[in-house]
């Protein structure tokens, strides 16, 4: 179960205080691009508990792991992308349990239909070793 999300928004002093940094930390996150807290209409940093999560991942990977910032950089971009692929993994794995279901109906229904329909699929390279006469000098 995805845990609760607050629409609540902290302000760089009271984060600062929190995680025990300078505000000027924040702003050079900021500026390095691995944080991008939204922003008041006065113009005060607001950062979200997603901000928080990615700061305290940030904190994590400088403090105990010794990475420096363009180390950090990576993992962010990498974790991100890794959550990217595993969406993409969890929708494909729906759309085959959908495509079976609907197969295993239609199978049930039409008894002599097979369950899971034969796909032959040529490539270049068999349709290549095809065409190509065979090796016939040994070494």
């Amino acid at each position: 179960m995805a845990k609760a999300r607050s629409k609540a928004a902290y302000m760089i002093s009271s984060v600062a205080e929190q995680y025990q940094i300078h505000p000027q930390t924040l702003r050079l996150y900021e500026r390095e691009g691995l944080l991008a807290p939204s922003r008041s209409e006065g113009n005060t940093r607001l950062y979200t508990d997603d901000d928080l999560e990615r700061l305290e991942v940030i904190l994590q990977l400088t403090r105990e792991l010794g990475v420096n910032l363009a180390g950090v950089e990576i993992i962010l971009n990498m974790r991100e992308k890794m959550a990217a692929m595993q969406r993409q993994i969890e929708e494909f794995v729906v759309t085959v349990n959908r495509e079976f279901m609907q197969q295993a109906r239609r199978s049930a229904e039409e008894p002599n239909r097979s369950l899971i329909p034969v796909i032959q699929i040529r490539t270049a390279v068999t349709q290549d070793s095809k065409k190509r006469k065979p090796d016939t000098k040994k070494p």
